[in-house]
């Protein structure tokens, strides 16, 4: 398998580690204060700990149960295992995976290739670590950023999708592997505190013909879409 399979395998490293936050107290040092009681007062008190905004979302939908029947259908003509398969995760409420792919046969007119996998990487808010939403802002630059300078892509294409979340990018290339021209498509979408990172691709394999960049984005588009409805879903 291409890069796909190795962004995938990264989303699994991805899990939030809380932070034990301890406050400090101390007195006041003001000059001119000859209160002594205000400021044992104020010592005794020490200094509030800071608070950021609750998570908007607690929960990730099943990554496998991420897009319809249908939609599996129509991404993966004759998938192997329409049910997918799941990554491996030590916290499924943070992140989940999954991945589909297929080989529709042609005979001597050759075969059609597809790959479809699906990331979800949530985020609590932690004092010492910023909103859960600003800390999913971060990954989801960073996921984009990535996508970007995949290894050994050519003609990389940025698009800003629209009706995705509340921010979603397509990033677009080929890829030569083993003789092999590979469209490859990468959705990456946030939702308030929750990125969901989107890759699907293709080649015409045993000389088929390769597939077309711009139907493989607007398929994409649609299922990222779908993933972003089922965290709503989820959380409702």
């Amino acid at each position: 398998m291409h890069r796909s399979a190795k962004r995938l395998a990264s989303l699994l490293a991805c899990a939030a580690v809380p932070v034990m936050l301890v406050a400090g107290c101390s007195g006041s040092d003001s000059e001119g204060s000859g209160d002594s009681a205000s400021s044992d007062t104020s010592g005794k008190a020490g200094s509030p700990s800071p608070t950021v905004a609750a998570a908007k979302y607690k929960k990730l939908p099943n990554p496998c149960e991420a897009f319809s029947k249908d939609t599996v259908k129509k991404l993966l003509p004759k998938a192997k295992d329409e049910s997918g398969e799941r990554g491996k995760s030590n916290d499924n409420s943070a992140h989940g995976t999954c991945a589909w792919n297929s080989s529709d046969a042609q005979g001597v007119d050759g075969t059609q290739f597809r790959w479809l996998d699906i990331g979800y990487q949530r985020y609590d808010s932690e004092a010492s670590l910023g909103s859960g939403e600003q800390r999913a802002r971060e990954f989801y630059g960073k996921q984009v950023a990535g996508a970007k300078t995949a290894e050994g892509a050519k003609k990389v294409k940025t698009v800003q999708s629209s009706g995705t979340g509340d921010e979603a990018t397509s990033v677009t290339y080929d890829l030569k592997k083993d003789d092999n021209d590979f469209k490859n498509t990468t959705v990456i979408a946030r939702t308030a505190n929750i990125v969901v990172t989107l890759n699907y691709n293709g080649a015409g394999l045993a000389g088929g013909d390769t597939p077309k960049s711009d139907d493989l984005l607007k398929k994409a588009q649609a299922a990222a879409k779908e993933a972003v409805t089922a965290v709503i879903k989820a959380n409702s």
